[in-house]
């Protein structure tokens, strides 16, 4: 993106000559006796990289999503085969296992885009109904092996994918996000570099993936804001989950700007309200989530999910959320996505300090490591109150 000029309301990056429609709140400060008008130490003016995009900049799908061929679907095919040939446990498909030689090249490419350029990708052109539950996991792991190759656990219970499926059979699964139909806001998850999500039904109507550039987020705020800077940056954000502790909601760790947050673990919901012994959050914290949101949405870009696609996006600089959905009656208008957290051992960021124990429990040696191909009955899943 290009340089910014204000223009009231209108935030408008100049060589594209496409406006970022900003609240005008977001853009007057504060009353001077209420804020910190400089940014932190060490944060700089302004951050010009590929991840400071806008919805503007990839009105064709063309730049984000890669079509496979039928040489390379022929590919993964017979990469799936020689892998079950070798009668190895699913999650033990790796490169060397799951070999593809020319696709395999053109995935490392999207790789590094998530990691250092625009931070998401989508890979379509597979049928999920042209395969069994089991290949068609087995395709993902063996694809996404070349994204990123460290598989992270999603919860105490080791769960390694998680199905994010309609589900109104009880009160907490109704208010819980992962089940709801609801939209929810943008956030991002608590641990994993990349967060990945296989497709496999989709909603009669509805539920499209919503994703927002960090950096565009921080390079306005920087611009206009710098105290909201200062707020997020702080080290007394009071987040319920997976246990209550305080940290920053933003980073700028190893000259790379990060972010890592959730709504509901800060505010609880009407399902799960925010218990009275934990600290609320001040005004001027309810402010920077309000202005992170109200960004977010003015410089989204919303994608229209199809059936067997395969979404990557970097988990620091790239926010997500979903739009509401309807499902149908019938099998096929049903959306069921599985998600999971990876890293990349070639490719993957230094972490902040503050994030280490999501980190270790996801991805360190020590911990059970759980593989249900289907959504599980009871508490298989376990349910978070304050999820991101």
């Amino acid at each position: 993106m290009g340089n910014y000029q204000v223009a009231g309301p209108v935030l408008a990056p100049g060589p594209s000559n496409v406006s970022l429609q900003v609240p005008a709140y977001a853009l007057h400060p504060a009353p001077a006796q209420d804020r910190l008008v400089d940014l932190p130490g060490g944060y700089p003016s302004r951050i010009c990289h590929p991840f400071a995009w806008t919805g503007s900049d990839y009105v064709d799908e063309a730049s984000y999503v890669y079509h496979l061929s039928s040489e390379d679907k022929q590919e993964l095919q017979q990469a799936k085969d020689h892998f079950k040939a070798q009668e190895l446990d699913g999650n033990l498909v790796n490169q060397e296992n799951f070999p593809l030689p020319t696709l395999g090249t053109k995935l490392r490419a999207l790789s590094q885009d998530i990691h250092g350029g625009k931070g998401f990708h989508v890979v379509r052109g597979l049928d999920p109904d042209d395969y069994s539950v089991e290949d068609l996991t087995i395709i993902w792991l063996g694809l996404q092996s070349y994204i990123a190759d460290k598989l992270g656990r999603q919860d105490d219970r080791g769960n390694m994918l998680v199905h994010i499926v309609a589900d109104n059979s009880s009160e907490i699964k109704l208010g819980h996000h992962r089940h709801s139909t609801s939209a929810i806001s943008f956030h991002n998850e608590e641990a994993g570099d990349v967060i990945s999500w296989l497709t496999r039904g989709t909603s009669k109507a509805g539920g499209r993936c919503i994703l927002a550039p960090v950096y565009t987020i921080y390079n306005v705020l920087a611009a206009h804001r710098p105290d909201v800077i200062r707020t997020l940056t702080r080290s007394d954000w009071p987040i319920a989950l997976p246990r209550f502790h305080c940290r920053p909601l933003m980073f700028y760790h190893d000259s790379k700007l990060m972010m890592n947050f959730g709504r509901t673990p800060l505010l609880g919901s009407a399902a799960h309200p925010r218990p009275k012994q934990l600290p609320q959050l001040n005004e001027r914290q309810r402010e920077a989530l309000d202005l992170v949101e109200a960004i977010a949405q003015a410089a989204q870009v919303e994608i229209q999910t199809r059936s067997g696609d395969m979404h990557f996006i970097n988990n620091f600089t790239v926010l997500h959320r979903r739009e509401g959905f309807v499902d149908g009656a019938c099998p096929d208008e049903k959306r069921h996505l599985v998600r999971m957290r990876l890293r990349s051992s070639a490719n993957g960021w230094a972490i902040p300090e503050s994030l280490h124990r999501e980190w270790s429990g996801a991805f360190g040696e020590k911990g059970a490591r759980t593989w249900h191909l289907e959504p599980m009955p009871g508490d298989a899943f376990p349910l978070r109150k304050y999820t991101n």
